[in-house]
């Protein structure tokens, strides 16, 4: 039987909790992104980062020494679309936002240029120096 289609073993009583940690931190950065709560949000995905380092260890261990249960791996892949999907949320709510603030507050550019000044300056710069 190939091992990560094999029965529940021991190894579930060690993956439940994780695959348990994963779901509520991705459930917590929802609920933080919807509030729209930037300190919450950064802690909650900080939070699962590690909950997914771990998760990916345990899964690892877990395949090497005997495998994972369909429902368990079925589980974390649902939880990776989820964190798949909340990225993009992110990222497209990111972009709107650049947009709004380009909008409000236009870049501008490092060097200002007016065309009364230049003439103004290199006008004045001649003059002055034929005179001098």
């Amino acid at each position: 039987m190939h091992a990560l289609n094999a029965p529940a073993s021991r190894d579930d009583n060690l993956l439940e909790p994780v695959v348990l940690a994963v779901e509520a931190r991705l459930q917590a950065l929802g609920q933080a992104l919807q509030q729209r709560d930037s300190a919450a949000v950064e802690q909650c995905a900080s939070d699962l980062h590690r909950a997914l380092t771990e998760a990916v260890e345990t899964f690892r261990h877990a395949a090497r020494s005997g495998g994972i249960t369909p429902a368990l791996r079925q589980r974390l892949v649902r939880a990776t679309g989820q964190v798949a999907a909340q990225r993009e949320s992110l990222a497209r709510a990111t972009a709107a936002l650049d947009r709004a603030m380009d909008v409000l507050l236009p870049r501008t550019p490092d060097v200002v240029y007016s065309p009364g000044l230049a003439a103004y300056g290199s006008g004045a710069r001649s003059q002055h120096s034929a005179s001098a």
